[in-house]
C-alpha cells in the first residue's frame, strides 16, 4: 500500500491503486512464468497426540496432552483413542492454536504496464499466485482479507478454494473512492449506491469506502450496503475533518486502521484516544489498528536501513523490492517534521489500542500488507507483537488473530477456535505462545483443512521462493523499466 506525506492528512492510498498506475507507465511488458508447487495428498484422518490445545474460545480453554483427531477437514475429537489407520502426529511439547488472520491485505495481481493498444489485449505481468500466498501460509496465516479486490482478485480466491494453489481463505473487499482518481469513483449518493450494487453484484465480500469520498456519498455507501447486508470496512474520509462523529453510523463495521483516528487528532492527546474510542464503542464499530503499517513508514522516513537489512525482503517479487528502495516516497520526501510526525503517531497508537481496550471496542489484527516493508505473513506476527506492546494480553492478541476475525466475517461456525466440528485451520508450534507472542512464530507445521504442511515442506517453498526471486532481480529494476 502506498502512503502521501500528508500532516493531519490520511497518509494511505490504496495500494492497487498506485502500484497498478506505475505498471501502466512502464514501457515494457515482463512475464514471471506460473509454477505450481503441487497440493500435499489429504488424509481423512489424521492425529495429533499429546498436544498442548490453546482452544482460544472465549473461556480460554486450554487442553493439556489431548489428542485432536482431524477427519474430512474436521475436528472431530480432542480426547480418546487413536483411529485405526489414522496418520500421527507427535504433539510432545508443542502448542496448537487456531490459524491465524490478516484483516487487512492487499494482494499483486495480473495487470498491464502501460494503456492497451485494443480492448482485447491480454495482461502484460502475471503474479504467480502461489508464489503470493507461500509466506502467508509458512507463517500459519490461514485466512486473509483483500482490501484492495479486483476482479483478478476472485481468479486468486478460485485458485485456493479448487486446490491448485496452498494459501488461506480469502474475503474480498471492493474499494468505493470519490474525486477523479482511478478505481470505482463515486461522487454522488447515487452513484455511491449503484457502487455498492454493482460490487454486491460482482460478488465481493465487503465494501471498502476510501478517504476521497465526500459526506453525502460515504453516508450513502454505507447505508445501502447497510441495507443490503453487507459491511463496510475502510477509511474515514478526510471530508469528515471537523465532524468525526458524524461518520459513524451503522453499518460503518470496521476502521482499517489506526490512523484513520490520529489523523483527527492535533496533538496526540490521551483525551483524543478516549474520545475516539468511545465513537467506535457506541457504534459497534470494530478496529484493525495495523500497528506495523505506521511502524514502518516511520522507520523509512529516518532511513532506508532496516528495511534493505530485512531477512523477509527476499520473499517479495523483485520488481516491489526495487520499487520500495529506489521510489520509496516515506524516504524521498522526508524532513524532520515528518520523521517527528511519524514517530509521534506511533507511541499515540500505542496509546489508542489500549483507549480501545479500555472501552471493549473488539480489534483485529491487520497489516496492510504490500505497504513498502511490510511483508506479508511475517507482518501478521510483528503486529501480535505490536499490540502487545500496547497493551493487550498475549491472549487477547491471539484472540485478534483467531476468534475475533472468524466472528466479523461471519464464518465463526466454521473456523477460528479449535472446538469439535470446526474446520481443522491449525498452526503447531514448537513453544507457549501465552508465555511469549513472539512464540507464534515458532511455527512446526500448518494444517489447512486438515492437510498438514510440516516445517519440512515450508521451509523448502520459501527457499525456492527466495532463490527465484533473487535469480530475476536484474529483470526487474525499477528504473531501468520505466526508462530512467
Amino acid at each position: 500500500m502506498t502512503h502521501s506525506i500528508r500532516i493531519r492528512k490520511s497518509p494511505i492510498l490504496i495500494a492497487g491503486f498506485a502500484f497498478c498506475a506505475a505498471l501502466l507507465c512502464l514501457p515494457i511488458s515482463m512475464v514471471q512464468s506460473q509454477r505450481s508447487p503441487g497440493t500435499p495428498a489429504a488424509h481423512s484422518l489424521t492425529a495429533i497426540e499429546h498436544v498442548t490445545v490453546v482452544t482460544m474460545t472465549e473461556q480460554g480453554t486450554v487442553l493439556r496432552d489431548a489428542t485432536v483427531i482431524i477427519d474430512q477437514q474436521r475436528i472431530v475429537a480432542l480426547s480418546g483413542p487413536v483411529p485405526r489407520g489414522a496418520k500421527r502426529i507427535d504433539g510432545r511439547g508443542k502448542w496448537l492454536i487456531p490459524g491465524l488472520a490478516d484483516m487487512h491485505v492487499h494482494l499483486p495481481s495480473d495487470g498491464s504496464m502501460r494503456p492497451p493498444k485494443y480492448p482485447t489485449e491480454e495482461p502484460a505481468m502475471f503474479f504467480d499466485t502461489q508464489d503470493i500466498m507461500t509466506p502467508y501460509l509458512a507463517n500459519g496465516v490461514t485466512q486473509i482479507m483483500n482490501l484492495d479486490s479486483v476482479a483478478a482478485s476472485v481468479g486468486q480466491r478460485n485458485a485456493i478454494a479448487r486446490g491448485e494453489v496452498l494459501g488461506p481463505h480469502m474475503a474480498l473487499a471492493g474499494v468505493i473512492n470519490g474525486g477523479k482518481g482511478r478505481g470505482r469513483i463515486a461522487n454522488t449518493p447515487s452513484d455511491g449506491r449503484q457502487a455498492v450494487r454493482d460490487l454486491q453484484g460482482e460478488g465481493y465480500d465487503f465494501v471498502k469506502p476510501y478517504s476521497d469520498l465526500n459526506v453525502d456519498t460515504f453516508l450513502a455507501i454505507v447505508d445501502e450496503a447497510h441495507k443490503r447486508g453487507l459491511k463496510a470496512v475502510g477509511h474515514i474520509p478526510d471530508a469528515f475533518e471537523g465532524q468525526l462523529e458524524s461518520a459513524f453510523v451503522p453499518g460503518f463495521a470496521m476502521v482499517a486502521h489506526a490512523e484513520e483516528f490520529s489523523k483527527h487528532s492535533q496533538d496526540f492527546t490521551d483525551a483524543d484516544a478516549a474520545r475516539f474510542a468511545r465513537l467506535a464503542k457506541k457504534n459497534a464499530t470494530w478496529v484493525a489498528p495495523t500497528l506495523v503499517t505506521i511502524r514502518w513508514i516511520a522507520s523509512e522516513t529516518r532511513s532506508l536501513d532496516e528495511m534493505k537489512a530485512s531477512p523477509h525482503l527476499k520473499y517479495v517479487h523483485p520488481l516491489l523490492q526495487s520499487k520500495w528502495i529506489v521510489a520509496n516516497r516515506y524516504n524521498k520526501n522526508s524532513t524532520p517534521q515528518l520523521i517527528d510526525y511519524f514517530g509521534r503517531m506511533v507511541v499515540f497508537h500505542q496509546r489508542l489500542v489500549r483507549a480501545l481496550k479500555a472501552e471493549g471496542v473488539p480489534m483485529v489484527t491487520g497489516s496492510d500488507a504490500l505497504t513498502s516493508g511490510v511483508v506479508g505473513g511475517f507482518s501478521l506476527h510483528e503486529e501480535l507483537e505490536l499490540l502487545v506492546g500496547a497493551g493487550l494480553t498475549n491472549q487477547e492478541a491471539l484472540a485478534a488473530a483467531t476468534r475475533l476475525p472468524a466472528q466479523w466475517l461471519g464464518v465463526h461456525g466454521d473456523r477460528g477456535t479449535i472446538e469439535i466440528g470446526k474446520r481443522a485451520d491449525l498452526v503447531l508450534l514448537d513453544a507457549d505462545p501465552l508465555i511469549a507472542i513472539a512464540n507464534s512464530r515458532r511455527i512446526a507445521g500448518v494444517f489447512l483443512s486438515g492437510r498438514f504442511i510440516n516445517r519440512a515442506r515450508l521451509d523448502a517453498m520459501m527457499a525456492d521462493l527466495a532463490q527465484r526471486n533473487t535469480a530475476a532481480k536484474p529483470q526487474y529494476d525499477w528504473n531501468a523499466l520505466r526508462g530512467k
